[in-house]
C-alpha cells in the first residue's frame, strides 16, 4: 500500500494506492496520524480510486481516522469509491459517519 498526501487549507486529502488489510493497517493508521499532527490538518479526504482491496482492519482504519479528526472538529469524507469498496462501507456502515463525494472539488466544498 502506498499513499499520496495533498493538503489544501486546513484538508489533508490521502490517495490510497493497493490493499488496506491486516498486514499494513497498523503502519498506514500511524503514517495518516503522523501526518494529520505534521500537517496540522483538521478535514480528511480519502482518495480511493486506486485501492483495489479493504478488509475489516481497513474499516478499522477508516473509523479511527474519523474519530482522531471529529476530536478536532473536522469532517472525513471519501472519493472515488470504487464499486467494490462502495459495498464494504455500505455493509460496514461507514456512510453513517463519513460523507461520500464523487471528486475533490464537492469534498472540498463540504469541508
Amino acid at each position: 500500500m502506498q499513499l499520496q498526501y495533498e493538503v489544501v487549507g486546513n484538508t489533508l486529502i490521502v490517495k490510497f494506492n493497493g490493499e488496506l488489510d491486516h498486514h499494513v493497517a497498523k503502519d498506514i493508521r500511524t503514517e495518516i496520524d503522523e501526518t494529520i499532527n505534521r500537517r496540522k490538518t483538521r478535514n480528511l479526504i480519502l482518495d480511493l480510486n486506486n485501492m483495489s482491496f479493504m478488509d475489516s482492519s481497513g474499516v478499522g482504519v477508516i473509523i479511527g481516522r474519523y474519530k482522531r479528526i471529529k476530536e478536532l472538529g473536522g469532517k472525513v469524507s471519501v472519493i472515488h469509491v470504487t464499486a467494490q469498496i462502495d459495498k464494504i462501507f455500505t455493509l460496514a456502515g461507514l456512510y453513517n459517519i463519513v460523507g461520500k463525494h464523487k471528486d475533490k472539488n464537492k469534498a472540498l466544498n463540504c469541508m
